[in-house]
């Protein structure tokens, strides 16, 4: 099956897409990226986004407009992908605009019938919301992906996804896909990104090779005193996003951090993003023999050493290792996700979200839906 996955995060960073080819074998399947790309988003369509995001409040007429930018956005980058081949369908997971885990609320932004049109393929999409009917916290969802692709029989691992927010998958040895346990830790690199635009105007929104915190000093007063929030402390099943570690936080913390040189406050947000997650990771009683990681905060040496020294003696290293490129990682999970839809196969892990159940995610803009449901039907029934 051929299919394209595509995904924007909570950094705003553009648009990733992975082109894959996907085998089923049995239960589990066999994932071969060829080809992935991110494209910016064009003009100030970011600006757009962040000015209709939390702690903002985008008025209708601006959320209507983004949900049809985004789709245009989604629809150019699948089709560059693409290359002029024919896919079978496309997952996409949209642009999060809105989630309150606790209230079961989320809203995915990126109208995908726009992108059906352009790309006459039929697109999956809306993957959160299921579970967050079935009493769940929508997220994280790529737990399932993560347990079938990531898993060992013989030694427990932890994937971790380091985006705007960071999340971690707790992957036992030998146990299937719906024990995984997965929950986001806190803050990823949003903090130290929205830190970047603040102190430089919005000349620099991302802190390169970690270069700035591995110049600086951690506060560690400023460190504990953020450590206290609340978040950290609870209990999974758990998620949260920009409502609460956007901006706002930051200014709650203002006056500390205005003290500090650049390089002083990066390299205390920088450690505030290690720390919480190697507390996570220690509250949750699993001691990894490797910690897998993806996402763009693994391109960042700095916090990749920071998170090292603090979880060793595990073995910290990139989803590159096992063949997934660390910014393909996403999008390839809701291209299988999207297969996952197709199959009507359960795919959320009450473990990892809080639902009362095991639910079929996704919705469906069908496009030739017969023969893409007969392909399903074929390649599923050969791998039995």
């Amino acid at each position: 099956m051929l299919a394209v996955g595509l995904m924007s995060g909570t950094s705003l960073d553009g648009v990733d897409a992975a082109l894959v080819e996907i085998v089923p074998r049995g239960d589990r399947y066999d994932v071969e990226l060829l080809s992935f790309a991110t494209d910016s988003f064009e003009g100030d369509l970011r600006e757009a986004l962040l000015a209709a995001f939390p702690p903002n409040s985008g008025a209708l007429p601006a959320i209507a407009h983004l949900h049809n930018a985004l789709g245009e956005a989604y629809a150019r980058t699948g089709d560059a992908i693409a290359g002029g081949r024919r896919l079978d369908f496309v997952a996409m997971h949209g642009q999060t605009a809105w989630h309150d885990g606790a209230a079961h609320e989320t809203l995915q932004l990126g109208n995908p019938f726009v992108v059906r049109e352009r790309l006459r393929t039929t697109i999956c999409y809306d993957f959160r919301s299921a579970d967050c009917a079935a009493g769940g916290q929508g997220a994280p969802l790529v737990a399932h992906v993560d347990a079938l692709l990531l898993a060992s029989a013989t030694e427990d691992r932890v994937a971790l996804n380091l985006g705007g927010i960071a999340n971690v998958t707790l992957l036992r040895a030998g146990l299937p896909a719906d024990r995984a346990v997965a929950f986001d830790t806190g803050p990823g690199n949003m903090l130290i990104d929205a830190l970047l635009r603040e102190r430089t105007g919005g000349e620099r929104d991302f802190d390169r090779d970690g270069g700035l915190a591995g110049a600086g000093r951690i506060d560690d007063a400023l460190l504990a005193a953020m450590l206290s929030d609340a978040y950290f402390a609870a209990s999974p099943p758990k998620t949260t996003g920009r409502e609460r570690f956007g901006a706002q936080f930051l200014a709650r913390y203002g006056e500390a951090l205005t003290r500090l040189s650049l390089e002083d406050a990066a390299a205390t947000l920088t450690e505030l993003t290690a720390a919480s997650i190697a507390q996570a990771i220690a509250r949750s009683a699993v001691a990894p023999s490797r910690v897998i990681v993806s996402g763009g905060g693994a391109r960042n040496p700095v916090l990749l050493a920071r998170i090292a020294a603090r979880l060793a003696p595990a073995r910290v290293e990139t989803s590159d290792v096992v063949g997934i490129p660390v910014d393909a990682k996403e999008a390839v999970a809701f291209a299988v996700l999207g297969y996952e839809t197709l199959r009507e196969r359960a795919a959320n892990v009450p473990a990892a979200t809080g639902a009362a159940r095991r639910v079929v995610l996704g919705a469906i803009a069908p496009h030739d839906l017969r023969r893409l449901l007969e392909k399903v039907a074929t390649e599923c029934c050969a791998a039995s």
